[in-house]
């Protein structure tokens, strides 16, 4: 692992909690940035200032969850806890006497379109459209909007994040109920509100087929390790295992994984009323993400968790491989 002090901003969520964990536990320096309970807070600009200057990486992850309903007010919230947030960093690297040699940035991989029928990859990838999209193209544009010459970026276009926590928590709890199953597109009745906001989700893939794009958290631990050591690799790059999934297929493993042998398809209309009640979106599990870590492969990068069972069996913390 490369040394230097570490810049991680958005360090209290599920992903920036474990880097630190991992960093801190190799020996390095992190100053970490948050609303609270970190070194610094967003709105203090002279000491995020002084922590890049000198920093060899910065990472930035911090942004409102989209785990929410699409209101006006939580779209705001989206795109603005993003933008200021990047934007801040990438002051700091502007006005630093010795900026970091990377920045590496969130970005999602649902900016690619809802695919079904081939992979999204870097170089063939599909930009897609509606709000989430959005969101994601004005978080790389923030990240590259900036002259910074002595300073690698990369946006990385993270799939789901497997590990002890984030998504897998809820649906524990579902696949325990008996509630496990396939998670099934259909008709649902979209306003002209939601159309024009982007946040209407229209029927897709059918009957469990959308795709499931996944990475373990470890993995984007070593990724982020690896961008350092390879000078070359800058630009979008996808964080994906190289095995996705459909939706039947990764909930099967689920319930395969906690012993749980029954669930229930899950029709359109049971997961609106679901989504509503804890106040999330379907486009969240019906949207087809089938992405593939191109560049990585390419680069020679070895993921230690290819393949889903062995990354379930992990975050679940049940025996299990990581080959």
């Amino acid at each position: 692992m490369t040394e230097g002090r570490i810049v991680l901003g958005g360090s209290s969520g599920f992903m920036g909690r474990h880097l630190q964990e991992k960093y801190r536990a190799a020996g390095r320096e992190v100053v970490t940035i948050s609303r609270s309970g970190a070194d610094l807070t967003w709105q203090d600009q002279a000491g995020i200032d002084a922590a890049v200057d000198g920093a060899s990486l910065v990472i930035g992850l911090a942004g409102k969850s989209v785990n929410c309903r699409y209101t006006p007010e939580n779209r705001a919230e989206i795109f603005r806890s993003r933008l200021q947030t990047t934007s801040a960093l990438s002051r700091a690297i502007a006005a630093a006497q010795h900026p970091p040699a990377l920045w590496v940035n969130s970005s999602t991989a649902t900016i690619y379109r809802h695919a079904e029928d081939h992979p999204q990859t870097e170089s063939t990838g599909e930009i897609g459209t509606g709000f989430s999209v959005e969101v994601a193209k004005a978080w790389e544009e923030a990240l590259f909007a900036d002259d910074l010459p002595r300073t690698r970026r990369v946006a990385l276009r993270s799939t789901i994040v497997l590990g002890d926590g984030g998504v897998l928590g809820p649906l524990r709890g579902l696949a325990r109920l008996g509630l496990g199953g396939a998670q099934h597109d259909g008709w649902w009745p979209v306003s002209r509100a939601r159309r024009e906001a982007g946040t209407a989700h229209l029927p897709g893939a059918r009957r469990g087929a959308q795709k499931f794009s996944w990475v373990h958290l470890d993995d984007v631990v070593r990724i982020i390790d690896f961008l350092e050591e390879h000078p070359e690799l800058e630009g979008p790059i996808n964080a994906a295992a190289p095995h996705p999934v459909d939706n039947r297929s990764f909930m099967a493993a689920v319930r395969r994984t906690l012993g749980t042998p029954f669930g229930p398809p899950m029709p359109r209309w049971m997961l609106e009323i679901g989504a509503i009640g804890i106040h999330t979106e379907t486009e969240l599990i019906l949207k087809s993400r089938w992405v593939l870590p191109e560049t990585l492969t390419d680069a020679g990068f070895v993921f230690s968790y290819p393949t889903l069972d062995a990354a379930l069996a992990d975050s679940f913390g049940r025996p299990g491989t990581t080959a």
